[in-house]
C-alpha cells in the first residue's frame, strides 16, 4: 500500500540496527546518522551498533517497539532483518533492509543505493509491503509453555544427528501423515525462497494467502511440500521417544520439545511491513536466482 512520508517537523524517528561484523560499517554507520541528522531525523541504534555511533540513544531490538519510529533501517543480511522485523511487527514499524550480505531477498537495496532510496522515503515514494507472519503455540500436557511469530518458517528438527524426526500432522483438526524427515517446516509465503526452497518446496508470491508444509529429507520418498490456505490451523505433534526435537524460528531463537509436545500454528496477527521503492518480486527473483534475463 501506498504511505505518506514521514512528517517534516521533528519528530520524525528512525532507528538503526547493524551486523556489527560488517567492515564497511565503519563508516556507513557515522555517514548515515549525519544524513539523517541534517534531515531533521531522530535516530536511535541497536546494541550492536552502539559501538558506531557512541553519542547516540541505545535502544535493545526487543524494546524498539515500544518507541516512536516511522521507520527501522536494517544494515546487514536477511538474518538481521528478519531479528528486527520480529521486535517491531507488533507496533506495526516498516523496515528497509540494506543488503551487506550476499543473496539478501529481504535486505534487497545495495549499499549504493541506500542514499537514492531514502530520498525517496523522504519525499513519500514509497510502498509498504505487508508479510504475513505464522503464530506458533507449544502445549505440553495441555499447558501453553511458548509461542512465537515467525516470518520466514518455524521448523521442528530432530535433536540428535543420528535419528530422523517423527511427527503427525494436522490439519484444521484433520489427520493429514506421519512424518518422517529431518525435519518439518511451516514455511510462509516470504519463507518460501529461504530454508523450504533448499528443501525443494515451490516458490509463492508475497501476496499470496498460503502457508507450506515442507517436509525436509523426508524418509518417504512421496512426501512433498504442502500449500495449505494461511486460514489454516496446523497442528504438529511431536513423538520422539526418549529423544529431543527442537523448534528453530526463523532459524534463530526456539527451544527443545518433548515427546508428546504439540505445535499449533496458525496466522499471526501480526505482519512484518517492509519498506519498497521501485524493484518488484521477479526484479528480485531475476536477480538473487540468476535467471535468464530477455
Amino acid at each position: 500500500m501506498n504511505t505518506p512520508a514521514p512528517g517534516k517537523g521533528v519528530n520524525k524517528a528512525v532507528a538503526i540496527v547493524s551486523k556489527p561484523s560488517k567492515p564497511e560499517l565503519e563508516h556507513v554507520v557515522p555517514e548515515l546518522l549525519d544524513w539523517l541528522k541534517k534531515r531533521g531525523y531522530r535516530s536511535v541504534v541497536d546494541e550492536e551498533t552502539h559501538r558506531l555511533a557512541p553519542n547516540t540513544t541505545v535502544v535493545s531490538r526487543d524494546e524498539l517497539a515500544s518507541h516512536q519510529l516511522d521507520f527501522v533501517i536494517v544494515l546487514g543480511g536477511d538474518g538481521t532483518l528478519l531479528s528486527a522485523a520480529r521486535s517491531v511487527a507488533r507496533a506495526a514499524v516498516p523496515v528497509l533492509g540494506i543488503n551487506l550480505g550476499s543473496l539478501g531477498f529481504l535486505t534487497e537495496v545495495q549499499i549504493e543505493e541506500l542514499y537514492s532510496t531514502l530520498e525517496a522515503i523522504d519525499r513519500g515514494a514509497r510502498v509498504v509491503e505487508d508479510r504475513s507472519m505464522v503464530h506458533c503455540e507449544i502445549f505440553r500436557n495441555s499447558v501453553c509453555v511458548g509461542s512465537y511469530d515467525a516470518l520466514n518458517d518455524a521448523v521442528v528438527g530432530k535433536g540428535t544427528i543420528a535419528r530422523l524426526n517423527h511427527c503427525d500432522v494436522y490439519i484444521d483438526g484433520t489427520f493429514v501423515s506421519s512424518y518422517k524427515a529431518d525435519s518439518l517446516m511451516i514455511a510462509t509465503p516470504t519463507g518460501s525462497t529461504a530454508y523450504s526452497l533448499a528443501a525443494g518446496g515451490p516458490i509463492l508470491m508475497p501476496t499470496v494467502a498460503a502457508f507450506l508444509v515442507t517436509p525436509v529429507s523426508a524418509h518417504s520418498l512421496t512426501h512433498r511440500a504442502l500449500v495449505v490456505p494461511d486460514t489454516s490451523k496446523i497442528e504438529i505433534v511431536v513423538m520422539t521417544g526418549a529423544e529431543q526435537a527442537y523448534l528453530s524460528i526463523d532459524g534463530q531463537v526456539g527451544m527443545p520439545l518433548l515427546d508428546g509436545d504439540r505445535i499449533l500454528c496458525r496466522k499471526s496477527e501480526h505482519t512484518v511491513k517492509l519498506l519498497r521503492v521501485q524493484k518488484t518480486f521477479f526484479d528480485i527473483l531475476r536477480s538473487k536466482l540468476k535467471w535468464g534475463q530477455r
